[in-house]
């Protein structure tokens, strides 16, 4: 009989799981708790070499392929103008509601079942499987959940109510898309410029638009009412402020935005001690969400879906399942946090941080491109016909 798999959230890691697991032998639903999908939701993010390539494995590469642009070129300059370095990241940065449309349709095109309007509210084991049910009062029943619920996973507290919470690491986000307006810089390139006060980062579309963030710098953690108090006006007026006096197009950017999107809190997870019981597990930012420092976010929950496939598609049993899939992942997946929290300190240092950054970064990235210090990064490639060994 194929095993039966709920998966709770339908954002970029539920489909794609959805996906594995069917290419593995499951069948997969998905229950997102939002009433509809994100389309129009969000900014963009970065799709890195080996996230693609692990979307190579399910034939989904040539689907995001044509979406977003080629950002294969990081180039950093301090608040003076000055150049402190240019390195290489192979890599696709997409709209994030472009990717999430393109992997929902084509994950109900394989005939995976996605269901609205669930947000799970308890989940338990049954005499042979596990059973969830959901805020509307429904309930569904499968032989296995996968919790790729996000940074406030419901499965992760399943799991283990006493999980850590997410680390607060000191920046916001906010962005947006410029309409035109001409800024210094070529397609393929990502600007990074470390403002005085903050931090920004803006790519140029091959069509012209100017896709950008900014990292505003807040020592205390706002409360999701604080955060919407902030209409995008006055964060218009916020950052044209926090930008006064640094070398870039940071201000005509900014100012050339329709409108500015919500500002929202960054988070990490240094470590999560409990990723699965013997009929849940977690996938994604509910395991181990990174900085978006690192670059890495989505690319490491493509990479989770396709490993936890292998793992139930070569263990029978479902808890040595989910061990040998921890036993792949969390050594890697906790090293890619670890440095995203590393490449995100140095947004906000402060006047003495920053005269070493400025001092020490070209430095030590002339000496990261030169040892290729991030290939276990940027390199790692997972083998879908490899057997998993228990």
């Amino acid at each position: 009989m194929t095993k039966k798999a709920i998966i709770i959230g339908g954002g970029i890691a539920g489909p794609v799981t959805a996906m594995a697991l069917r290419r593995a032998g499951l069948d997969a639903e998905v229950f997102e708790a939002y009433d509809r999908g994100a389309d129009g939701v969000g900014a963009f993010l970065t799709l890195a070499v080996n996230g693609l390539e692990a979307l190579r494995v399910l034939d989904l590469h040539d689907l995001v392929c044509d979406l977003g642009m080629d950002s294969p070129v990081m180039e950093m300059r301090n608040a003076r103008g000055r150049l402190l370095a240019t390195t290489s990241q192979p890599s696709r940065t997409v709209r994030r509601a472009d990717l999430y449309q393109a992997l929902r349709d084509e994950a109900v095109r394989r005939g995976v079942r996605i269901h609205y309007g669930r947000r799970l509210v308890d989940a338990s084991a049954t005499s042979n499987g596990v059973r969830a049910v959901f805020a509307d009062g429904s309930a569904a029943e499968g032989d296995l959940l996968v919790g790729a619920d996000g940074l406030r996973s419901r499965t992760r507290a399943l799991i283990d109510p006493g999980a850590p919470r997410a680390r607060y690491v000191g920046l916001l986000n906010t962005g947006g898309f410029a309409d035109g307006v001409e800024v210094p810089g070529r397609p393929g390139v990502s600007y990074f410029v470390f403002g005085r006060r903050c931090f920004f980062g803006y790519l140029i579309h091959p069509e012209g638009q100017v896709w950008w963030f900014a990292n505003p710098p807040s020592r205390r953690e706002l409360s999701p009412e604080e955060l919407a108090a902030i209409s995008p006006e006055q964060w218009r007026v916020r950052l044209m402020d926090l930008f006064e006096g640094d070398a870039g197009p940071m201000r005509e950017i900014v100012a050339a935005t329709p409108r500015i999107m919500p500002a929202w809190n960054t988070h990490d997870f240094p470590t999560v001690p409990k990723w699965f019981t013997d009929r849940m597990v977690i996938v994604g930012d509910a395991a181990h969400a990174t900085s978006p420092s690192s670059g890495q976010g989505a690319s490491m929950a493509i990479e989770d879906a396709v490993v936890l496939g292998k793992c139930l598609r070569d263990v029978p049993d479902t808890r040595d399942a989910f061990a040998a899939f921890e036993r792949l992942r969390r050594e890697r997946v906790e090293r890619v946090v670890a440095h995203g929290k590393r490449n995100g300190d140095g947004k906000a240092p402060g006047i003495a941080g920053a005269f070493v950054r400025d001092l020490f970064l070209p430095v030590v990235l002339r000496q990261v491109e030169k040892r290729d210090a991030l290939a276990w990064l940027r390199d790692h490639r997972i083998a879908w016909d490899d057997r998993v060994a228990v």
